[in-house]
């Protein structure tokens, strides 16, 4: 149990809390500035990704905006259902694109799995986001969430900008693509690993609770998650 006090000394203590939280929310502006100001790279490939239109190119996707949002969903090209943690991020996806729209930004999920099997996970979990398949397409090898058996095998295999000893061929992230009046195409951030972390909202409300995420003594952190229809 932690320190039962008076409310003056809770609000005492809340406000000098507060100071460090507004201190960490200077901070993480400040490093949203710097990484706006990036460099950007330009993407040479029109990438052909499969959807519920058939054949969409990448820069379909932008659907009449200047940016665009792709999440990585871990669901590979073998596997029946997509990666439980994965699916609990896709969870605090599912109305965010029209506000993104609003900001002139388009947001889409692309995984390797077949259409066919993504659009039946889809419609089992109740989402209506947009979600396409890179299988036929290095996309996914390209942007570095999908790894050959060989460079799983040799470690050679690059994850969140190093060489990864990541436990499969799949991994989760997210990139960021923006289009000029031209219509070139240019790759401006991507994020991996914990870098995700800030992309789900339920994990920032568990953040707030006396337990917090309550994940020190399971045998790593995501252990507990399940898919939502599974609790």
């Amino acid at each position: 149990m932690p320190n039962i006090v008076s409310r003056e000394e809770w609000n005492a203590a809340r406000v000098a809390h507060l100071a460090e939280e507004k201190a960490f929310t200077r901070a993480r502006d400040a490093l949203s500035a710097k990484r706006r100001e990036m460099p950007w790279v330009a993407v040479s490939e029109n990438y052909s990704f499969t959807g519920a239109d058939g054949e969409t190119k990448l820069s379909d996707l932008f659907a009449g905006k200047s940016q665009l949002i792709i999440y990585h969903f871990m669901f590979g090209a073998d596997w029946e259902e997509g990666c439980p943690s994965c699916s609990f991020w896709a969870d605090n996806f599912n109305s965010i694109a029209p506000h993104l729209a609003a900001r002139d930004a388009a947001f889409a999920v692309v995984s390797i799995a077949p259409y066919d099997r993504l659009a039946a996970y889809k419609k089992r979990m109740g989402w209506q986001f947009q979600w396409l398949s890179a299988q036929g397409s290095s996309f996914n090898q390209d942007y570095n969430v999908s790894f050959s058996d060989a460079e799983i095998e040799d470690g050679s295999a690059i994850y969140n900008y190093k060489k990864s000893t990541f436990p499969g061929k799949e991994a989760p992230g997210a990139s960021v693509f923006a289009r000029d009046e031209a219509g070139n195409i240019y790759h401006t951030y991507s994020t991996y690993a914990r870098g995700i972390d800030m992309l789900n909202g339920a994990y920032h409300y568990l953040d707030i609770l006396p337990k917090g995420r309550d994940e020190d003594v399971l045998d790593y952190s995501q252990a507990w998650i399940k898919r939502r229809d599974m609790y």
